[in-house]
């Protein structure tokens, strides 16, 4: 049997998605929007593999506006700190959405196709693109309410007209899986009449309807101008939530994944590399339903991660971590992981949920408001609430376990930034994890809004004052992660796709072995995430005879007898200690 065309892969999915709508002429329509002025596409889509990533690729996470001076753009600064600080430490830069917009912090666009004139411009953007990989947001899933769309559809002007979802207060929505604890529904006039919108995340955020072809058209042209502008990631936010439909959850639908292998097939054509990227903070097994059969998105989040290291951290013992790593399937073929602690949304508990026990759980939570901390909440399906992420800089959560504070802040920290360089995938930090950056508790006072406790903005100059001190945390995190970053793109074992095999450690211990695609490298990665110096026998760890096997970390060589590691202590033990790429 030969393999689907190009045009029968999309007419299939066009088929599934709009039913009743002509896919020849959509389809068409489509071709148009992501290649138009006759651009071209690959004859062959390009072939799932390895190739995509390798051990090099790390990524920051940042708003385009992390750093100010009140003088220059803050994309020029931004520029000059991945510039000075940066390059040979990651390879990637996710600059939060730097669009304009009117509330949470760029989440809430109101043009897709024009950069936020207080960050910079276009050429801006495109400078840091020719010298990172960069990635952008597609906040596909709602607008501003204060946009050209929304205004458009409420002055009833075509196409806009049909571009949000409706519903009406006698609906039945009590099965509807909420992220906030708002209103769903929205009263609104137009020239219409009166509409009730949908609102997933606030009232100034309006959902898109996505049973219109036409909004998938615009949208298909929003992301064909943002690679032509330099974007090669591309991060789908929300986009869990994208397709509706009264009656259910109206969340990772059918359609939902339908239109993320329409994206794919699309980007498997392009002859620019772009790599997918789903934003779906939801547990295990529904946020893997995203890779889908090869299909859908080229990398996908690793949830779990933040609030299982924050665990593991507070309690002394890595045993729900370890539970949850075993039962991890390696990421399919062509597709990866993206490992991170922290981001510019709160450490969210939603992927928690049965990994680690409630009464955990309530400790976690305890320990966070004992340090400056807040927690979000959800709204529950039939009513009630939940907790929906802890607010706190992972930084300031490092600094308390459950037992309380003690001497170890910077190694318990250092030591909860390595496990995502050590794990399969591709490893991924905050900038405020890179910088040390403590709770900012007057933003959060200033504007009314908890996750403001982990988006400070660093005065620029103050910011390379502290770098200059060597005595200053900031100094010294952004160092030692630095250094063990430029150690880790150094080894094949690393590799985002290499073999990983969790251990069976004392719990007090989190150990991966890492091997290298062509078997020649192994590396065990050992994390002592306690208080305790624990020892490790020899037996426990596989090392082969009559091979040299040294600690990459420390540069010690690792002899017959018991491994120790100190508290918060990590170790890379390789056989390859002078792997080069």
């Amino acid at each position: 049997m030969t393999a689907k065309t190009f045009s029968a892969k999309l007419s299939e999915l066009l088929r599934f998605i709009y039913p009743d709508v002509n896919t020849d002429i959509l389809g068409s329509q489509v071709v148009e929007a992501f290649w138009p002025d006759e651009k071209h596409r690959r004859k062959q889509p390009r072939k799932p593999g390895n190739n995509l990533w390798t051990q090099n690729d790390a990524v920051l996470i940042t708003y385009g506006d992390s750093l100010i001076d009140g003088t220059h753009k803050p994309l020029d600064l931004l520029h000059d700190f991945l510039a000075t600080h940066m390059k040979g430490v990651v390879n990637g830069v996710h600059i939060l959405p730097f669009f304009p917009f009117t509330s949470d912090d760029g989440f809430a666009v109101t043009d897709y196709r024009k950069v936020n004139p207080q960050l910079g411009e276009w050429s801006d953007v495109g400078r840091i693109a020719r010298e990172f990989h960069l990635m952008s947001d597609l906040v596909l899933n709602h607008v501003s309410s204060q946009g050209v769309w929304f205004n458009a559809y409420r002055q009833g002007q075509k196409p806009f007209d049909g571009f949000f979802f409706e519903a009406s207060p006698e609906d039945d929505v009590s099965m509807v899986t909420r992220p906030r604890t708002t209103p769903l529904l929205q009263e609104v006039e137009t020239a219409m009449g009166t509409r009730h919108v949908w609102c997933t995340f606030s009232h100034d955020q309006i959902d898109l309807d996505f049973r219109n072809p036409e909004v998938l058209l615009e949208i298909l042209r929003i992301i064909r101008l943002h690679i032509d502008e330099g974007v090669r990631i591309i991060r789908l936010d929300a986009v869990a939530f994208l397709w509706k439909q009264l009656g259910t959850n109206c969340i990772h639908l059918p359609q939902t994944h339908a239109v993320i292998q329409l994206m794919r097939l699309l980007m498997d054509y392009a002859t620019e590399t772009v790599i997918l990227l789903t934003e779906t903070n939801v547990p295990k097994a529904e946020n893997l339903s995203y890779f889908g059969h090869r299909n859908e998105a080229h990398v996908v989040y690793n949830f779990p991660l933040p609030p299982l290291i924050l665990h593991a951290m507070m309690s002394g013992n890595a045993k729900y971590l370890i539970n949850w790593q075993r039962t991890m399937p390696p990421a399919p073929l062509g597709c990866a992981y993206l490992n991170f602690t922290a981001s510019h949304d709160g450490i969210g508990m939603r992927p928690a949920e049965g990994l680690i026990p409630p009464p955990e759980i309530g400790k976690m939570i305890e320990t966070i408001r004992e340090i400056g901390g807040r927690v979000s909440m959800r709204s529950l399906p039939g009513g009630g609430e939940a907790p929906y992420e802890l607010n706190c800089s992972y930084f300031e959560a490092m600094g308390q376990t459950f037992e309380g504070r003690d001497e170890h802040h910077i190694a318990r920290f250092l030591c909860s930034q390595t496990i995502p360089m050590s794990l399969e995938g591709i490893p991924a930090f905050y900038i405020h994890s890179m910088l040390a950056t403590p709770n900012d508790l007057e933003a959060v006072e200033r504007r009314g809004m908890n996750r403001a406790i982990n988006r400070h903005r660093w005065d620029y100059p103050t910011l390379i004052g502290k770098l200059e001190d060597p005595e200053t945390i900031h100094a010294q995190v952004l160092g030692a992660l630095s250094e063990r970053l430029r150690l880790r793109a150094k080894q094949p074992g690393f590799h985002p796709n290499a073999t990983q095999f969790t251990l069976n450690l004392d719990p007090r211990i989190f150990g991966l072995w890492r091997q290298s695609l062509d078997r020649a490298q192994s590396i065990f990665t050992l994390h002592n995430v306690s208080a305790e110096t624990v020892e490790i026998p020899e037996a426990d760890l596989n090392l082969i005879a009559d091979e040299r096997w040294v600690d990459l970390l420390s540069g010690e060589e690792i002899v017959a007898g018991p491994v120790s590691l100190a508290p918060y202590q990590c170790r890379w033990i390789s056989n390859q200690p002078d792997a080069q790429v």
